[in-house]
């Protein structure tokens, strides 16, 4: 077991991935930078407090969301299911929640017309610890 990971990991030099619920994670060290890509959006968002502070409480320095964006927070009908994707402001929700320790750095957007785009329209932001 790698910080606080799971038996199922695959370890580099400098990397180690996982497979496990976010809602299980407790680290037991920071990283440089955690991640998230894709998952928020399916979250029910009475857990999210929870995400974002494992987010934060996992990193030493940097936060990366990659996620579907919208000023206010709705519900998208997904492949025919309700209350099984979401969008919202989620770096907002996080620079709310850890007011004074941690600001916005830089943030951007994927168009999916876009050539060179590897996504769909998801939008990132990457927030630092202060």
């Amino acid at each position: 077991m790698t910080a606080g990971l799971p038996s199922q990991v695959c370890q580099t030099s400098s990397v180690a991935f996982g497979t496990a619920s976010v809602l299980d994670y407790t680290p037991s060290k920071t990283f440089d930078l955690t991640m998230i890509c894709g998952v928020l959006i399916h979250l029910n968002p009475e857990v999210l407090p929870q995400v974002y502070d494992v987010l934060f409480n996992a990193s030493d320095r940097h936060i990366l969301l990659f996620e579907y964006y919208n000023p206010t927070p709705v519900e998208v009908n997904y492949r025919g299911h309700e209350g099984r994707l979401f969008k919202r402001d989620w770096a907002g929700e996080m620079l709310d929640r850890f007011k004074d320790r941690l600001e916005l750095k830089d943030y951007g957007f994927f168009y999916h017309r876009d050539p060179i785009s590897w996504s769909d329209d998801g939008t990132w932001f990457l927030l630092e610890k202060r």
